[in-house]
């Protein structure tokens, strides 16, 4: 049974279900204001799936993110809605009064409501989806956390992945699923208000249906969606590893330099951005991601490198045989009590393990925590393995 879509923007974009067990594939769009194209892209999905009437099993939901920001054209009103999902964020929101908070207050508790109301009813595993728009030109591109089963799920799109970028971000949407233990792509579709954008998202948004079982192969051609986001994806690095983040305040006065696009490939030394301080200057040979031309946001732009397949077939292999339990027998590294993906690492013989070796096992967040360093990895569910 489908909830249409209506010419009036509503929280809930749509959802087919027949009622048949199986995954759910839950989406996200316009999360961000001034990135409608994942809306449009995830309506004209819902729209064929009610005119083909095509059987399902599992089901596809689709939510809208901020609708307010969306109805005015903006990134947000008041806050980032693509900031608030850590633990400590979603805490201080329930404890915030209904009328003292701002906006997207509003926005976010009834999109966790929405998200809850999913993973109790799924029968099934969860694949959750968010859909983006960049002020960049450039191939379309995954950010994901860092887990065998995300990996899995990308490479099938056949779209570039960029890994670690989860990581760097405090409390974007991904980080509220990756607690859970569920899977989850953000796809950065394109430039905002570009048609190939929304033709990018909506074949992504076919392959994953394919790809998970809930829609039938030979109910779908999947060729022209295959062709366009090879197409698209031409000359960028299959996978990229986030090295760097810039991060800015309306304060700094950041200026991009004209003419980056994402995957654009700079050399050490090169002219980057500058802002109040002076130049801003690429400190090695990277590809550039995400480079801001527009005027809300705190990321001016991030560095990444290729990561080249032997590299990327070993992180599989290695943790398919467990070799995180082996990083536990390094002199100076210890399980967290507390938390057993979360390795405590003496900071006096950090210097001799490669974060590298940390990266390539999947802890990838690295912080301070009472003079030791703390690396921390997502977890999968055990019924992601069947994705």
């Amino acid at each position: 049974m489908l909830t249409a879509t209506t010419t009036e923007l509503r929280r809930e974009l749509g959802r087919w279900d027949m009622g048949r067990p199986g995954p759910t594939l839950l989406v996200l769009a316009g999360v961000h204001g001034n990135e409608p194209a994942g809306v449009a892209a995830v309506q004209r999905v819902l729209d064929t799936l009610q005119q083909r009437e095509l059987a399902v099993r599992g089901r596809l939901v689709a939510f809208a993110g901020n609708l307010r920001a969306l109805a005015e054209g903006r990134r947000f009103v008041d806050r980032d809605l693509n900031r608030g999902w850590s633990r400590g964020a979603v805490q201080e929101l329930a404890a915030r009064r209904r009328a003292a908070g701002a906006a997207e207050d509003t926005e976010q508790r009834e999109l966790l409501a929405g998200f809850e109301q999913v993973l109790h009813s799924a029968a099934g595993p969860v694949v959750f989806v968010d859909l983006h728009s960049s002020s960049a030109d450039g191939p379309p591109f995954l950010c994901l956390a860092d887990t065998i089963d995300n990996r899995r799920l990308g490479l099938a799109t056949g779209v570039p992945m960029i890994l670690g970028i989860e990581e760097t971000i405090d409390g974007a949407s991904l980080e509220w699923f990756a607690d859970r233990g569920i899977a989850g792509l953000a796809v950065e579709g394109g430039r905002h208000g570009h048609p190939e954008t929304i033709a990018n998202h909506e074949a992504v948004l076919w392959s994953l249906l394919v790809r998970l079982g809930i829609v039938d192969g030979r109910d779908v051609d999947l060729a022209p969606h295959r062709a366009r986001l090879a197409q698209a994806g031409r000359g960028a690095p299959p996978i990229v590893e986030i090295v760097a983040r810039h991060a800015i305040t309306a304060a700094d006065g950041f200026r991009m330099q004209p003419g980056f696009v994402n995957f654009a490939a700079v050399a050490k030394g090169a002219l980057l951005a500058t802002d109040r301080r002076g130049q801003i200057l690429a400190p090695s040979t990277c590809h550039v991601m995400l480079p801001l031309y527009q005027a809300q946001g705190d990321d001016g732009f991030f560095l990444a490198k290729p990561v080249r397949p032997f590299w990327s077939w070993l992180a599989g292999v290695m943790r398919r045989l467990r070799g995180d339990v082996l990083l536990r027998f390094l002199p100076g590294v210890r399980r967290d009590p507390a938390d057993a993906n979360t390795l405590l690492v003496d900071r006096r013989v950090a210097r001799w393990y490669a974060t590298e070796v940390f990266h390539l096992l999947g802890f990838r967040r690295e912080r301070e925590r009472g003079g030791q360093l703390a690396f921390s990895r997502r977890w999968s569910r055990p019924e992601n393995r069947r994705l």
